[in-house]
């Protein structure tokens, strides 16, 4: 899933990396038991992941880009399990994950129907009980514009909620501010 390049000279910027750390990653996961092993679905160059590699006890991430998942293994080495694969079809076993977060790339998928089975493998690999949580941006028009010759499907956050649970989850919640949404859900015990 190819991205401009202005896409991904902000997404590499130390700005983002600032803006992951302080804002988004915080926001999103507030409220959230990460439990013991985290699976970090689609962290592109990996600003997620260096807030992750923190405070998970344990990370996996898979990103479905060679290069990236590459350069990913590079920085991080034995911190993080990087596997190169992609969140529709993980080669994953199952209930072997705490948690399963995503941040700013569920709008990546090319369709809906790749969304949703992206929801639909995180809880096949979550343990029961484990926690699924994201975030991803509004759409805008601004957002149309830094993805001209990118992958955009943006998700409706008022849709949201029917479709995790139409994967299986359960305490479901949506909220937003301006420019972000954010989603928790539970695999039932």
């Amino acid at each position: 899933m190819p991205m401009n390049l202005a896409h991904r000279v902000l997404c590499r910027s130390s700005s983002w990396n600032r803006s992951a750390e302080r804002e988004f990653v915080p926001w999103t996961l507030e409220h959230v038991e990460l439990g013991d092993h985290v699976l970090e679905i689609g962290p592109g160059f990996g600003a997620t992941t260096r807030v992750l590699v923190d405070i998970a006890p344990r990370l996996t991430a898979v990103e479905i880009d060679l290069d990236s998942a590459a350069r990913l293994q590079r920085i991080h080495g034995e911190a993080v399990e990087v596997v190169c694969g992609d969140a529709t079809a993980l080669d994953l076993p199952d209930d072997s994950y705490s948690a399963a977060v995503c941040f700013t790339m569920l709008h990546h998928v090319p369709d809906a129907v790749l969304q949703d089975r992206l929801f639909s493998e995180a809880y096949r690999v979550l343990r029961p009980g484990g926690v699924f949580a994201g975030s991803d941006s509004r759409a805008s028009l601004r957002m149309r514009m830094l993805h001209i010759g990118d992958t955009y499907v943006p998700v409706d956050p008022a849709r949201l909620p029917d479709r995790l649970r139409r994967a299986g989850y359960e305490d479901v919640h949506v909220d937003s501010n301006a420019r972000r949404f954010r989603f928790r859900a539970r695999k039932p015990a």
